[in-house]
């Protein structure tokens, strides 16, 4: 890997486009360097991963509201058009993105990867998947095309968390997917770098919003920002093939992202990046959930589990302050000032980003349920919201330093949690990574994908439907272009039918 000095540069001053950051993740697009072995398992696995969590969350709100956008829109005039989540139906590539970004978000229980900023890479493939689908077969593409295409996305999202941090400034980790998506899709499609560069440029410039999404009240646009970056991705390619060009340079221009946006004139990052000839290997870095919440819950989640035997009796519990990182004390902690978060008629997304109302429930319960956890009746009981008001949380610097280590046999998302009784008895105990983290006590393999989505699945396709996908997902490092319309759900009438009804919008 070589780290690439990123910073402001004057309009007068001489910089080549060679040394544009987006230059250079365009012509990392470009190598056709081979996907490792592990690599591509690891895409399948993500794969599956993400149509488990579409389809738990296809009937919900949200998500049939996106399906509804995508089918009044259509198939496009030219190629195949790309498949919808629950339904046969083909639409144009960048709006089947969209639908299937937002089922795929919706849940907040797919992949993650944390550094100085945030990502959940997974993100990246609804886009690549569509595009393949639309124009796999009068491209000639292959299964091996589309796992390259995924294997550039994650390299690049993964590789801009890890440089350049953007919620310090409030912005939205999206930005970081958009030139993602741009650059997976610049792999797929065998462009030169001009084209992935223009197309980075673009993506970067339209995908570029506030973290307010996520602060105070959050709605379903925090299901539909990954996806709208998905399909804004998917339209910035499709001008860079028409010849259209992009602000540039992008992150470096005098008034560009950095200088306006992040640290300013006199900002400067380091973004990694594979040499040339070097594999590929940032979705290796990244981790699943084995629970539907934010990511710096899931240690919590197995901490609070294994402390509710110690416990006892929780009536007798007189507080309880995790020690935790900065990001989790400031993002879904009590130092977020949100009083949202101790709210019972919050939105599932905003008890989502509650570690105080997580704890709580996961100590009551001992497991964790995507749906009957954050449930109104659950979130109302009178000794859940008892319990979850004495909850707090308090930054911790070694559990800051932890979470931003290089070093990944240290790097934590976890906390240290401090119970006290009403008898002054305190139980403390701490959990630095999820049990399903690759350094967890029960690591995600292949089987607890296969179950995630055999789990989720359950009582909405039945098993033959369930087969039928997990055989087409295992088989794409093998599978044409003709078959990529298999890597979707199809859901029977009957079980669409219990989506809520949409209002006709514009289309």
């Amino acid at each position: 890997m070589e780290n690439h000095v990123v910073r402001t540069r004057k309009s007068a001053e001489e910089f080549p486009r060679e040394e544009h950051l987006a230059w250079k993740i365009a012509t990392m697009a470009a190598d056709p360097v081979a996907v490792d072995e592990d690599v591509e398992e690891m895409v399948v696995n993500r794969v599956i991963d993400n149509a488990a969590v579409a389809v738990a969350s296809v009937l919900r709100r949200p998500v049939s509201s996106a399906r509804a956008q995508a089918l009044s829109v259509g198939r496009p005039l030219q190629g195949e058009g790309a498949t919808v989540f629950g339904v046969a139906e083909r639409v144009s590539p960048e709006w089947a993105a969209w639908a299937n970004g937002v089922a795929v978000r919706e849940l907040d229980f797919h992949d993650t990867f944390l550094a100085a900023d945030y990502s959940h890479p997974g993100d990246n493939i609804p886009a690549v998947l569509a595009v393949a689908q639309h124009r796999g077969a009068d491209l000639g593409l292959s299964g091996k095309d589309v796992i390259r295409g995924i294997t550039t996305a994650y390299e690049t999202q993964v590789n801009l968390v890890k440089g350049i941090c953007l919620h310090k400034h409030k912005i939205d980790h999206v930005a970081h997917l958009g030139p993602g998506v741009a650059a997976g899709l610049g792999t797929l499609l065998s462009l030169d770098p001009e084209q992935t560069y223009q197309a980075i440029g673009q993506a970067l410039h339209t995908t570029t919003a506030t973290r307010q999404s996520r602060k105070g009240e959050i709605s379903s646009w925090k299901a539909h920002a990954p996806a709208f970056a998905g399909k804004m991705g998917i339209e910035a390619v499709d001008r860079a093939l028409r010849g259209e060009g992009a602000p540039a340079p992008i992150w470096e221009g005098e008034d560009g992202v950095i200088a306006w946006l992040l640290d300013g004139p006199e900002g400067e990052y380091k973004v990694p990046l594979p040499e040339t000839g070097e594999p590929k290997r940032g979705i290796m870095d990244t981790y699943t959930k084995e629970h539907s919440a934010e990511y710096q819950s899931q240690a919590p989640i197995d901490l609070a589990r294994r402390m509710r035997d110690q416990v006892g009796d929780l009536n007798q519990i007189e507080s309880i302050v995790l020690h935790t990182s900065h990001h989790t004390h400031y993002v879904i902690g009590t130092g977020s000032g949100d009083p949202q978060k101790f709210d019972p008629y919050a939105s599932r997304e905003t008890l989502d980003h509650s570690v105080m109302y997580i704890f709580a429930v996961a100590l009551e319960d001992g497991t964790w349920h995507h749906e009957h956890s954050y449930a109104p009746e659950r979130a109302q009981r009178p000794e859940t919201i008892e319990l979850w008001r004495k909850i707090s949380t308090v930054e911790d610097p070694e559990w800051t330093r932890r979470y931003h280590s290089d070093d990944p046999a240290e790097k934590a998302f976890g906390a240290r949690a401090v119970i006290t009784l009403k008898d002054g008895t305190v139980i403390e105990d701490e959990l630095a990574v999820a049990d399903a983290h690759p350094l967890g006590e029960r690591p995600f393999e292949r089987a607890n994908y296969v179950e995630k989505f055999r789990t989720l699945a359950e009582g909405v396709i039945d098993e033959a439907e369930q087969n039928r996908f997990l055989d087409a997902a295992e088989n794409l490092p093998a599978m044409s272009a003709a078959d990529f319309g298999e890597l979707n759900i199809r859901f029977s009438a009957d079980t669409l039918a219990r989506a809520p009804q949409i209002p006709r919008g514009i289309f």
